[in-house]
């Protein structure tokens, strides 16, 4: 074993506490209140300087050793999902309806790690900036951040982010220069007609059937105005109209959930979008309502970056844990609003043959805590020689 993984791993123990206390209070997005205040405290006994509130329930929290002038940031998200947890396990979400299905929980226990690590050696020379950030299964929490100032208020010569990803070989680190996760729009599309009673659909215009034939059209845009060569996926995740079957309802509501990894290619999608549904509600004669969420970002790595995370990975672990073809994904990741404006990089670690994150069966590899954590140490080491 490695001489810093060795080290690093004796606080194996600590991580797995501090991921199962968190896994047990699960907080979705912006809701992290406990969460924060939990890591918060431990950041705090360790020494570091601690700001709160950064987009609303993050935490940045900054360390210096030496004299060097360069900053490096650590990135790990806390938020929970809206997902009953079908796993029993001593440290079972207490919280109905919520989980860690995404490994948060992990992923923040995984920086502590590191964070004890370095506050207790100190062998870096400049300044180590640790963001632990609400709100990434929203796609908003970055954004938040951003708009809080968080890249003014605490500068960082580049910013570096890691995810476990089942199905992928159980602690190997995965890389991958340039595009990697798609960028995610989440509109809404409400269709308003006139209700009725069911046995006179003559008497109302009927928003349930103008909303499924809007569903079926949005389908033709991947299958026929995307070339084949390019990806893009258009969801309806959510299709919410009435509540009685006799009853022809007012309105109906759309959520959708539109993916894209090229921004010509998402100009094209969310444009055709907008015509189709103008087009659709004429035909039907029903109103519509398109409210457009904030817009996605396509995650792209640094060239430089990535190579420089990728070698602390191969010195630390091993060339045959470290792969330059990490997946590239129709998954999405709001990490890539901080490196469009900072280098930086983002990475995978293998989850093993686990189930899918989002999944109620999912679970964190508690073996991936000091990998993780012994990574991040490395890469602030290398950063600030």
């Amino acid at each position: 074993m490695n001489a810093l993984l060795s080290d690093v791993s004796k606080v194996q123990n600590q991580m797995a506490e501090w991921r199962h206390e968190i896994h047990k209070h699960p907080e979705t997005a912006f809701e992290e209140v406990k969460t924060s205040a939990y890591v918060a405290s431990l950041l705090e006994s360790w020494g570091y300087e601690v700001v709160t509130g950064i987009g609303k329930t993050g935490i940045v929290a900054s360390l210096k050793a030496g004299q060097g002038e360069k900053t490096i940031g650590l990135r790990a998200d806390m938020d929970a999902l809206p997902v009953t947890e079908a796993v029993e396990s001593d440290y079972k979400s207490q919280t109905p309806g919520k989980m860690h299905a995404c490994g948060h929980d992990g992923h923040t226990a995984m920086l502590l790690g590191a964070a004890k690590y370095l506050a207790d050696k100190k062998n870096f020379n400049g300044t180590v900036r640790l963001v632990f950030q609400p709100a990434e299964e929203t796609i908003s929490g970055a954004s938040a951040m951003i708009a809080d100032g968080l890249l003014e208020r605490f500068p960082m010569d580049a910013i570096f982010g890691m995810h476990n990803m089942p199905t992928l070989e159980q602690g190997k680190f995965f890389f991958r220069a340039g595009p990697m996760m798609a960028a995610v729009d989440n509109w809404e599309i409400e269709l308003t007609g006139k209700g009725s009673h069911g046995s006179m659909p003559e008497k109302s215009i009927d928003p349930i059937v103008a909303g499924a034939s809007l569903v079926m059209a949005l389908q033709t845009i991947v299958s026929r105005n995307v070339a084949p060569m390019q990806s893009a996926v258009v969801t309806v995740g959510a299709f919410i109209a009435g509540d009685a079957g006799n009853v022809i309802p007012q309105s109906s509501l759309l959520r959708l959930s539109i993916r894209s990894t090229e921004d010509d290619t998402r100009q094209l999608v969310l444009n055709r979008i907008r015509e189709i549904t103008a087009a659709q509600a004429q035909a039907y004669g029903v109103s519509y309502t398109l409210r457009e969420g904030p817009p996605g970002a396509v995650l792209v790595n640094e060239d430089t970056q990535t190579e420089f995370a990728a070698q602390v990975a191969r010195d630390v672990f091993g060339a045959d844990k470290v792969s330059m073809d990490a997946p590239k994904l129709m998954g999405s990741e709001d990490f890539a609003f901080f490196i469009q404006d900072k280098p930086g990089t983002y990475c995978f670690i293998g989850n093993g043959d686990t189930p899918m994150v989002h999944n109620p069966d999912y679970q964190f590899d508690d073996r991936n805590l000091s990998i993780g954590a012994a990574y991040w140490v490395a890469l602030t080491q290398a950063f600030l020689k």
